[in-house]
């Protein structure tokens, strides 16, 4: 099948239907001023300048008043050829001394266009074009012309007004490509900020516990033999976990269009579940929740299981075996955390080694808080406790 003509319409900034490359509405203009181009009442409307004694209308009159109008359906894909063909048309048509047509008035669009037009060689052809209008001054003086010199330098100052004018929406057209250009790397910037925290999070953390789980299976490998099977269990639970909270990071990576949902990330009821996870890893951990929890929104709800799980896992990359306290408040502003690791007593027995440093946990979290207007504290205590306190706001849930 051959090239299709048809070209798909878009919503414009005025709300009208369009096509997207203004073919049809520059064909739409150049017919409407070719047609009235020829109606006798317009004839006093239009650009004039030469004034030279009047000529007859002919044919030939007709074809440089379509010359100056027709062109026009290029305006946007060739201003620059437009505007040569619209303005030789009217050069000649000026120096021939026909009568004025309302057609005349194709040489102000074009030379909006080319303003506004994305022309390569814009100095070149605006050069090329003041040049065409002197060669045109004279010889309109040259013809006996009763214009002056003030005359012609008036009418050149409406013509580069007209340029000045496209070429400044050109620049603004052009600003807001680059503003909406810079947003939306500024969004996807942001998006996969965000997915490197989730991914962060989710990995961190499970991987930290089966580590736990799989040393200290070995450290009581000697002592206490029946209990390395509760350690592969565990490691084999976590393990499980960490899959499932994958697939669902993965499903909301999907490119469905749909926003993700409460049943795609954890939410605040499923802290236990950690809290159970690092005691499964031999973490002592006592769990505490004081007030009535309310419905809260997907990412208030992320938000908060992400703290415990970061509090959790730094509990047992640094603190293995000491004894964890995760405090849970609800209240009518939003959701207080605190997670409180206990310093080790002086008889406290031997652990296994610690999991490796690194990584940008608190940070990534701190960046979230951040976002839902809530804040994040951690440091040590005088006592040589090591605490991660979390104030988030309540946001309402969105039905």
């Amino acid at each position: 099948m051959g090239k299709t003509l048809w070209r798909p319409l878009v919503r414009g900034p005025l709300g009208w239907w369009q096509s997207r490359d203004g073919v049809v509405e520059d064909a739409v203009l150049a017919l409407v001023l070719t047609g009235l181009a020829f109606v006798p009442t317009l004839s006093k409307i239009g650009a004039q300048i030469g004034d030279l004694p009047g000529r007859p209308a002919d044919a030939l009159s007709a074809v440089l008043a379509s010359a100056q109008t027709l062109p026009l359906v290029l305006r946007r894909r060739s201003p620059a050829l437009c505007l040569a063909v619209v303005g030789t048309a009217f050069a000649v048509d000026q120096a021939l001394g026909y009568p004025t047509t309302f057609g005349s008035l194709g040489l102000y669009v074009a030379l909006y266009s080319a303003g506004a037009g994305r022309t390569r060689f814009r100095r070149a052809v605006a050069g090329a074009a003041s040049a065409a209008y002197v060669v045109l001054a004279v010889v309109l003086h040259g013809r006996g012309s009763p214009q002056g010199v003030s005359d012609y330098l008036a009418f050149y100052a409406s013509l580069v007004a007209l340029w000045l004018v496209g070429n400044s929406m050109r620049r603004r057209r052009m600003a807001e490509e680059e503003r909406r250009r810079l947003a939306a790397e500024a969004a996807t910037a942001a998006e996969r900020a965000r997915i490197a925290r989730e991914l962060h999070d989710v990995v961190t953390h499970h991987v930290t516990a089966m580590v736990v789980q799989a040393d200290a299976a070995q450290f009581v490998l000697a002592s206490a033999p029946e209990r390395v099977a509760e350690g592969l269990t565990a490691v084999s639970g976590t393990g499980r976990r960490a899959l499932t909270e994958l697939r669902q990071l993965l499903g909301v990576l999907e490119a469905t269009g749909e926003s993700a949902t409460a049943d795609r990330g954890p939410a605040l009821g499923r802290v236990t579940d950690l809290v159970e996870q690092a005691r499964m890893a031999g973490q002592p951990v006592e769990f505490a929740e004081h007030g009535e929890r309310r419905p809260q929104a997907v990412d208030v709800e992320l938000a908060c299981y992400r703290v415990v799980q970061e509090a959790l896992t730094n509990a047992l990359k640094y603190a293995s075996g000491r004894r964890t306290v995760v405090l849970v408040r609800h209240g009518a502003e939003g959701v207080e955390i605190e997670v409180t690791t206990v310093a080790p007593e002086p008889s406290a027995p031997a652990t296994p080694p610690p999991v490796p440093a690194g990584g940008r946990g608190l940070a990534g979290l701190r960046e979230r808080l951040r976002m839902l207007d809530g804040e994040l504290v951690t440091g040590p205590g005088p006592d040589g406790t090591f605490a991660v306190r979390a104030v988030i706001p309540s946001k309402p849930v969105q039905e």
